[in-house]
């Protein structure tokens, strides 16, 4: 039985982004063509489907790292602020964006509220064992 632990993130995470996409109809909210993933970025971002790839991304991160929370995500999805003539600043990623797609994972079913964060319910795990599975396959 393979798991997202014997698949590299860079094959997983946009086979389960295409799948949230197009599968799993995963909504992007009309408010994203207007924001920055972070205080740290200048500009929005350019890839179009940058909505799921950051859903998959943050499925995988509490598949791997058990309960997380809002701040924890928010300090993975952070960077460094360019400040001019001053030193880089490290500043943490949006918690809007975490938080809309961590409730729409909960509706979904994929993950639940534990005492220290989220968690992957087990829907959430088959699932995302299912297409640890097909990228196994494809590979060889």
């Amino acid at each position: 039985m393979a798991t997202p632990y014997e698949v590299k993130p860079d094959k997983l995470i946009p086979e389960i982004a295409d799948d949230l996409k197009k599968n799993i109809k995963l909504k992007k909210p009309d408010w994203t063509s207007f924001i920055k993933t972070g205080a740290h970025k200048e500009r929005q971002p350019d890839d179009e489907n940058w909505w799921w790839i950051r859903s998959a991304s943050i499925l995988r991160q509490i598949y791997m790292k058990g309960p997380v929370g809002v701040q924890k995500l928010r300090g993975v999805y952070g960077g460094r602020k360019n400040r001019g003539v001053k030193p880089e600043k490290a500043y943490k990623g949006s918690g809007k964006i975490i938080r809309a797609i961590l409730q729409e994972f909960d509706s979904i079913g994929f993950t639940e509220k534990a005492d220290k964060g989220r968690i992957v319910t087990p829907k959430g795990q088959a699932y995302m064992d299912g297409i640890a599975i097909r990228i196994l396959k494809k590979t060889g």
